[in-house]
């Protein structure tokens, strides 16, 4: 008899302690062979108080040198190309201010808020060739400080981005994956455009994802992956307390099992 209690005692606790374990399976509709389109053209949007790094570069090394003061100590290759010499200055970039404009060199002010990376490097481009400064200028753009937040059942955290371009699946594995206590349906992303912010509400179990305006992250996107309800909350704490008296009871079962034999 006291073998069948210290068999259904195991049985039990192996059953409770799978039943605890969550686990997720993500984009479920997705079938093996199966092609998806994707946006391979996406550029990360400026934002206010992004920081940039612009280099112009020309034919002629010298032409360029007046629109490069402000990256530093900058040095100018055979070809013509200019690169700010690492070590000797800390650069600093060309911060967008609070109405959305950089101040550049001999250009001064330029609004750039809302426009892609090529966007602000042809408004650059153009406003030297308007100027007869060079006539064939060529603008390099790359964000300094791309970064994005994660909230809630996640690995919370502020992330920064080699570039400018992460997708909220790569972020998400960037934080370390969903907690077991996340809601896999639940997964949200907050951006901020213009004076308004939007939401962008996920299912990680559907490729719906991938026609997400936010499946591709832009500069301070916060990611919020929302925990399970309170009464799921509770009902995992009550399995947990029901596990471990369970195997407090097959222990003693144990125990008495083994001092009858003796």
């Amino acid at each position: 008899m006291r073998n069948k209690i210290l068999l259904m005692g195991l049985m039990l606790v192996l059953f409770s302690s799978c039943a605890s374990s969550k686990k997720f399976v993500y984009l479920q509709d997705l079938k093996a062979g199966q092609k998806e389109a994707f946006d391979i053209k996406h550029e990360a949007i400026v934002h206010r108080d992004d920081r940039l790094r612009i280099t112009v570069s020309c034919k002629s090394p010298e032409l360029a040198l007046p629109f490069n003061n402000q990256n530093g100590v900058v040095s100018v290759s055979a070809d013509g190309n200019v690169e700010s010499v690492r070590g000797v200055a800390k650069e600093t970039g060309y911060r967008v201010d609070i109405d959305g404009n950089i101040i550049f060199p001999i250009l001064g002010k330029l609004q750039v808020e809302g426009l892609t990376v090529s966007q602000v490097s042809e408004l650059i481009r153009n406003k030297i060739i308007e100027g007869n400064y060079i006539n064939d200028p060529q603008v390099s753009i790359e964000f300094l400080n791309f970064k994005y937040s994660v909230l809630g059942a996640s690995g919370a955290g502020v992330y920064s981005v080699d570039g400018d371009r992460i997708t909220l699946l790569e972020a998400l594995a960037q934080a370390g994956d969903l907690a077991t206590n996340a809601r896999v349906d639940q997964v949200l992303v907050i951006r901020e455009k213009g004076n308004e912010r939007e939401v962008f509400a996920h299912d990680l179990r559907s490729k719906e994802i991938f026609n997400s305006p936010a499946f591709y992250l832009q500069q301070n996107d916060v990611i919020y992956v929302v925990p399970k309800y309170r009464k799921q909350d509770t009902e995992s704490k009550v399995l947990q307390y029901l596990t471990l008296v369970l195997s407090m009871a097959t222990a003693a079962s144990s125990i008495l099992w083994y001092i009858d034999r003796k």
